[in-house]
This record gives C-alpha cells, structure tokens and sequence, in this order.
C-alpha cells in the first residue's frame, strides 16, 4: 500500500512539473543584433537591426531523445534596421517586419532550449539597398538560437543568423546581400 502510495504522489508531482515552453504559451520578445556581409553578394555591408517578437507555440512535444521538442510560429516588428553600404550605395535606415518565423524549439531542458527557425519577410528603406536597385526588399533567414530560462517564464536569447536581403526581381540588377547576424534578446512567456 505504501509503494501505491509512493508511486500515486511521484506522478502527481511530475506530472505537476512543467517546462516553460508547455501549455502552449504566447511568446513576447525585444532583441538587437549586428553583422556582416559573407560571399554570395552585395560585399562590404554592415547591418545592426532592432525589433519585437510576438509568438504562440503551436504543438505539444513531439520526437525521440535529443531531437524531441515543439513548433512554434512567430512574427517580428522591425522598426530600426541600419545598413552600412560600399560606394556608390548610401548608409540608410530601414523597416519591417517578419510576419513568418518557423521555430522548432528542442526542449528536452527546462532551462536551456536550442532552436532551429527559418523566416522570412519585407523590409522598406530611404535609400536603394543595395545601390541602385529598390528601396523595398524582402529577406528570409535561417537561424541558430539558444534560450537560457532564468526565470520560470523569462529568457536570454543568443542566436545566429544567415540573412538575406534581395528585391525579388522588382528591380535590375538584384545582387542581394548576405550577412551573418549575431543577436541577443530577452522574451517573457504568458
């Protein structure tokens, strides 16, 4: 009887634990980040960008060992995003916003959960980016991020980011850039 006992209060109490990313929680962020133009396209660019997150986790967790985790979905507000460009282009201010961001979350830890994202969106500047091409563009991007919970519902984000940034043939020529990002932030879940 007390072994029934025993093994009652154990699983209540597990099943009691939850980690941050369950019950499907909305996800609020603010982040900055900064990068570097690689090969593939416009050469010499520097970018730094600011935004705010907004998102839902959408699937309970799914998959064996160390690939087990949840999908989630999310959008970003993009209201700061400076580029540095080699002559003739002209260092400019832009905007945007991502409005789909398609994150796997591995949460086998409750304090520590990597992710995969791939997202994409437009961005709208003052001047041609790259030089001589079109003042809108889209980007699409894949990413590398590490949540660290420091809090039950609050996290640090690092992450990485391959971006790119091209005008989909609205204008000739379309060289595009290429940059590699380096983000931190910080979201709190409800």
């Amino acid at each position: 009887m007390k072994l029934v006992a025993a093994i009652l209060l154990l699983s209540g109490v597990c099943a009691a634990q939850t980690k941050p990313l369950d019950n499907y929680p909305w996800e609020f962020g603010l982040w900055g980040s900064g990068g570097f133009s690689v090969p593939g396209g416009t050469q010499n660019t520097n970018t730094a960008d600011f935004g705010f997150r907004f998102g839902k986790v959408l699937t309970s967790d799914h998959g064996p060992s160390f690939l087990r985790g949840n999908f989630q979905w999310s959008a970003d507000i993009l209201p700061v995003y400076y580029i540095w460009q080699p002559l003739p282009g002209v260092n400019t201010y832009a905007g945007g916003f991502n409005p789909v961001n398609l994150t796997w979350n591995f949460t086998r830890s409750e304090k520590f959960v990597p992710y995969l994202e791939l997202g994409g969106g437009v961005l709208f500047s003052g001047n041609d980016v790259p030089a001589n091409t079109s003042t809108t563009n889209f980007l699409t991007h894949a990413t590398l991020g590490f949540r660290f919970f420091v809090r039950e519902k609050h996290a640090a984000i690092f992450s990485t980011r391959y971006e790119h940034i091209s005008n989909a043939g609205l204008a000739t020529p379309n060289p595009g850039i290429n940059t590699v990002q380096f983000a931190l932030g910080w979201n709190w879940l409800k």
